[in-house]
């Protein structure tokens, strides 16, 4: 038994955010039907993928995003398609939906075709900036997304431009907060049966998300008062990335306990000297370019587990930025179980990132591997319903993708 294994999904999702969202859902049980077009979700044809070859069964990112999913090919602008989209729809508890503002009423799939169906339906729509409003038909790209709503502006150099998050980090965490408001929706259809529908914003989610950006906002409507972008690394008495032998450690508002400091480093006569000392001095440029210089020295006969080690003995603020071999190999991971394996048709076996928590019953299983292209079309369709003939209709519409 798991937490969600008697809620069916209809997944109507693409690329990352929506999908991400659903994920969650299938991990905790949930039977996600996740209905792509012919050609596949976007994600399919985005690296990284095995071997180096573009192939749609071999994306990373897919295979990542739709574990424990079923894939169902429709093709939603025929008949047959959006017929077959009904019958599913009729034994759906939620509706989850990322296509841009309008493009479900042109076809004829809207919000009154899933009221008709149920009334109860909770249907959740994710889109760039919302269902209405003037930026609605903008396009956003992961860069656009972290500068426009995101704290882009306080991140990177002080002499630099700006920098974004690593990757596509910033459409993960708008697909987990899409999550957060499918579960609402679901709660208040299964309590009070109330079919709402839920539009998230990508932009907004990180308006008022957890990356600084509600509270920095508030900050400049109140005093007028703008975050800016802090020194850069090894700015401090530490502060900041630091090389070491094998890669690079970072040091938060270390500086604050320079007692720690000096405990970690072993009470080295060269930050006994006088201006080391000083609180006032140790605020100057120069004295910091100074304990720096000492400094590197001994992080560079260290690796960064040493100095990590040597950190955390002395209670001061540090971690290591290992590298995805680092995080893979890492015993600690390891001991606690969090990588998963599964088989996959194209790509073989997969040991991949596991449990993001643990629960004490109900929790997260991985059941089954992304699926193959249209694999459960015909396993989905006689499930609700639908008869050989109908099913050979919606295959012959799609393209003969099965």
């Amino acid at each position: 038994m798991q937490a969600l294994d008697d809620v069916r999904v209809l997944d109507l999702t693409h690329h990352i955010a929506g999908p991400y969202a659903t994920r969650l859902f299938a991990d905790l049980g949930a039977d996600v039907i996740k209905v792509e077009r012919p050609g596949g979700d976007i994600a399919r044809h985005l690296p990284p993928f095995k071997g180096g070859t573009p192939d749609p069964e071999r994306s990373g990112l897919f295979f990542y995003l739709n574990c424990n999913k079923r894939s169902v090919v429709l093709d939603l602008t025929t008949d047959p398609g959006r017929e077959a989209l009904a019958a599913v729809a009729r034994r759906a508890d939620i509706v989850v939906e990322s296509f841009s503002p309008g493009t479900l009423d042109r076809l004829g799939i809207g919000l009154d075709f899933f009221r008709a169906i149920n009334p109860a339906l909770p249907v959740v729509s994710i889109s760039n900036f919302g269902q209405t409003g003037p930026y609605r038909d903008y396009r956003l790209s992961e860069l656009t997304l972290y500068g426009f709503a995101g704290e882009m502006y306080s991140m990177g150099l002080t002499e630099r431009e700006p920098v974004k998050m690593a990757g596509t980090a910033a459409l993960f965490e708008s697909g987990a907060a899409a999550a957060v408001a499918m579960m609402g929706a679901l709660f208040a259809a299964k309590r009070f049966g109330i079919g709402q529908h839920v539009d998230v914003s990508l932009a907004e989610t990180h308006f008022g998300g957890v990356d600084r950006r509600h509270a920095t906002a508030i900050a400049y409507q109140f005093s007028g008062r703008k975050t800016i972008r802090a020194a850069g690394g090894g700015a401090g008495m530490p502060q900041g990335i630091y090389p070491c032998a094998d890669g690079y450690v970072e040091f938060t508002n270390a500086g604050l306990r320079p007692d720690r400091i000096d405990d970690m480093l072993g009470h080295p006569d060269w930050n006994q000297q006088p201006q080391f000392q000083d609180p006032v001095q140790r605020l100057d440029p120069y004295v910091i370019e100074e304990w720096n210089a000492y400094f590197l020295g001994w992080c560079l006969e260290r690796t960064k587990r040493e100095v990590w080690a040597e950190a955390r003995r002395a209670k001061v603020l540090c971690g290591p930025l290992f590298t995805m071999e680092d995080l893979f190999e890492d015993e600690h991971f390891r001991s606690r179980g969090f990588w998963a394996t599964v088989d996959h048709p194209a790509l073989g076996t997969v040991e991949m990132p596991g449990r993001p928590f643990i629960m004490g019953k109900g929790g997260w299983q991985l059941r089954r591997p992304a699926p193959l292209l249209g694999q459960h079309t015909e396993e989905v369709l006689r499930e609700c319903g639908v008869d050989d003939a109908a099913i050979a209709r919606v295959t012959a519409a799609s393209g003969g993708v099965r």
